[in-house]
């Protein structure tokens, strides 16, 4: 997930709030300020294929699917000079255009705008204040001219102050309900096949699998177990602050705060990886210039190393926005010629969504 600031991501608040392009955006993703009646959350994309001799059934044969299993091979096998012992076996993963859908608009942007209806059930006052008196219209185009700091001030109202259970507990209600407009499907099934099997393949060769998202920690922990089997103590995140108090029965709770403690994206990400992981991961994948820093520094170590960035390029099965190889732009997930270029010139692989996959979701036909 790459920031949305052309200066660098401020923090997850500050990037959320200056998302451009509200009014396509919002509008292609179907908000309205409401969300839809709960439904039951659909099976995990994570589990439901059965083990098969092919460890990459959805990758085409080429360089991509062949630089996978080459770099399993080397780092695994002992007579290898590049064997890697298994406590050392780390690799990570962005997520947002890398492991799920990220067009039009980030999930967790639609997560906090279907927030608002529910905030303003429990505090009415809030209906005749801005910003959310505007979401709570409706009226697309006027959200989307809200000032940065609205956005900021909705925002901080959707992800802090309420407790850490709390939140997790709005989050899973979401993320069973929600559904993207375009494949009304869950967004836990717009998950990349090919990317889910890479990870199961990784692990089942002692490899640790990670996410280290610009998207907010706490709400990729809750479903990135189920998803992408990866336990939520592997999720490196954008982190807030929390406080320590005590409820009125004396439970002792942790309240979330609007303090940004982790800027994970661009530079953050290694400085993220150092502080959380405390390993030099031996491969790391991402889709954005977001994700540059990351795989700059899992390079840089000595031995076999794997570097890789998926290019949506794809408009039937996906999307296709770059601006690199002359697909369109966007400030959503950019992927630039600059970054391109460093990736054939470092040597690391660029995965085409539309030459390496044979399918891009599981519901593929």
């Amino acid at each position: 997930m790459t920031s949305i600031d052309p200066q660098g991501r401020r923090g997850l608040l500050k990037a959320l709030a200056t998302a451009p392009a509200w009014p396509a955006l919002l509008a292609a993703s179907g908000i309205a300020g409401l969300a839809g009646p709960a439904r039951a959350q659909s099976p995990s994309a994570s589990g439901t294929l059965a083990p098969a001799a092919d460890p990459l059934p959805s990758w085409n044969d080429g360089p991509a699917r062949q630089a996978i299993l080459d770099f399993v091979r080397v780092t695994t096998d002992r007579g290898s000079p590049g064997f890697v012992e298994p406590p050392e076996r780390v690799a990570t993963f962005d997520q947002d255009g890398t492991l799920w859908v990220e067009h039009p608009i980030y999930s967790q942007v639609i997560f906090c705008l279907d927030q608002v209806p529910a905030l303003v059930k429990a505090k009415p006052g809030l209906a005749q204040v801005e910003p959310f008196k505007t979401v709570m219209s409706g009226d697309l185009q006027a959200i989307a001219k809200l000032p940065p700091q609205q956005l900021e001030k909705l925002l901080a109202a959707t992800l802090t102050g309420m407790s850490t259970d709390e939140f997790q507990a709005q989050a899973a209600r979401w993320i069973a309900a929600a559904r993207d407009k375009r494949w009304n499907r869950p967004y836990t099934e717009l998950v990349y096949q090919p990317m889910l099997e890479a990870m199961r393949y990784l692990r089942a060769n002692g490899y640790k699998t990670w996410i280290v998202t610009g998207g907010g920690q706490d709400f990729v922990r809750v479903f990135s177990e189920s998803v992408y089997g990866v336990p939520p103590e592997q999720v490196v995140g954008s982190a807030g602050g929390t406080s320590f108090g005590y409820a009125q029965d004396g439970k002792p709770f942790l309240t979330k705060q609007p303090k940004l403690l982790l800027n994970d994206d661009k530079a953050g990400k290694p400085e993220g990886i150092h502080m959380m992981i405390g390993r030099r991961p031996q491969a790391a994948f991402g889709n954005s210039d977001g994700d540059c820093q990351m795989l700059e520094y899992t390079m840089a170590g000595d031995g076999a190393r794997l570097a890789m960035l998926v290019l949506h390029d794809d408009a039937r099965r996906e999307y296709a926005y770059g601006p690199a190889q002359g697909l369109p732009p966007t400030k959503v997930g950019a992927f630039s010629q600059a970054l391109h270029d460093q990736a054939q010139k470092d040597g690391w692989r660029v995965i085409s969504m539309k030459d390496d996959w044979k399918r891009v979701f599981l519901f593929d036909s």
